[in-house]
């Protein structure tokens, strides 16, 4: 077993919601590491680069690690694991979620039951092979009736000490103040990104007002950003990544998404970053966010965005985003 804690001070952190925990800007997202063969795979994955790409992060400073059990059926949790195993001294903080399930035929299903999570949380712990979980969420509220049930049933694992702090996933507001009202949510982690601002709204603010710390997930809209994605590369993706039938792969948006990509690799040629790195820096500005979850198949991914840890751009630069995706209509 190994137990969990920050690592490498000297790089600024923020506080996560009512938690003791102070989260690097950016973590290491994992769901790409969980491979192929199943509804949400990325295509095939080598371990040896998953484990690679995770040194990588937290040599670099990234001092937590988000994964799901659903991420791969259970392989993005052993890869993790078998990650933590392999480190040195200090371990980074490691959040998952429950909520998705899956059976002997590969098939996806919700459960927010209380036979249910604690099932899986007990899974989560023997696949990450740590002592109790730092953050443990609800992936989605779903199904919706049981929300009620999942959450309760969250803060009494908190009290047994298999989970630290509990957290929600892809919420609406009015979802959080159910849960709000058995307990206080400790963090959200919604979808946010110059492609898919809808949380901007209403509920990061709702979150800013609540003590709620938001890891937003997708920065980058899964490498749409990044300005090394291309038609081409789309058109050659495996079948079983999920995003070769995803509509922001697909023209007319695609073509949008790449030209947005071009005046973020303009922006970052400014500083010496990277497009992606400028598209995670443009999350992070806003003032709800804790920090964002980013993503990495291999130590080369990481090394590109590690610069993240520490870039902002300036209130002019962010203006300039925002003036670009008005007057082109992307995300519209």
């Amino acid at each position: 077993m190994v137990t969990t804690q920050h690592t490498k001070a000297e790089i600024e952190t923020k506080t996560l919601g009512n938690s003791d925990m102070e989260l690097t800007a950016i973590g290491f997202g994992a769901w790409a590491i969980g491979g192929g063969e199943y509804a949400y795979g990325w295509g095939s994955q080598e371990d040896a680069a998953s484990v690679a790409a995770i040194q990588k992060a937290i040599n670099m400073g990234v001092n937590w690690i988000d994964t799901a059990a659903i991420y791969g059926l259970g392989h993005s949790e052993e890869v993790v694991g078998k990650a933590l195993r392999q480190m040195d001294g200090e371990i980074p903080y490691v959040f998952t979620k429950c909520s998705l399930r899956w059976n002997e035929r590969r098939e996806i299903y919700s459960s927010l039951t209380a036979e249910g999570v604690r099932y899986e949380v007990e899974q989560s712990l023997q696949r990450l092979g740590v002592e109790a979980i730092d953050l443990y969420q609800i992936h989605w509220p779903q199904p919706e009736n049981e929300i009620e049930e999942g959450w309760g049933t969250l803060q009494e694992l908190i009290q047994e000490g298999k989970i630290r702090y509990a957290g929600v996933s892809n919420f609406s507001v009015e979802q959080m103040k159910r849960a709000q009202a058995i307990a206080p949510i400790t963090s959200l982690q919604p979808p946010f990104s110059l492609l898919k601002q809808d949380v901007a709204a209403e509920i990061l603010p709702f979150c800013e007002e609540n003590n709620i710390g938001v890891i937003n997930y997708s920065p980058m809209q899964a490498g749409l950003l990044t300005a090394t994605m291309t038609a081409e590369r789309v058109a050659a993706m495996p079948e079983d990544d999920w995003r070769k039938n995803n509509a922001e792969f697909k023209s007319p948006q695609l073509e949008k998404n790449l030209a947005l990509a071009k005046r973020l690799e303009a922006i970052g040629e400014r500083h010496q970053v990277k497009a992606g790195v400028v598209a995670i820096a443009w999350t992070l500005a806003n003032p709800a966010v804790t920090a964002a979850i980013v993503g990495g198949r291999n130590p080369e991914q990481v090394a590109d965005t590690a610069t993240a840890l520490k870039f902002r751009l300036s209130a002019e630069e962010v203006q300039e985003i925002d003036s670009f995706v008005r007057e082109t209509g992307i995300g519209a």
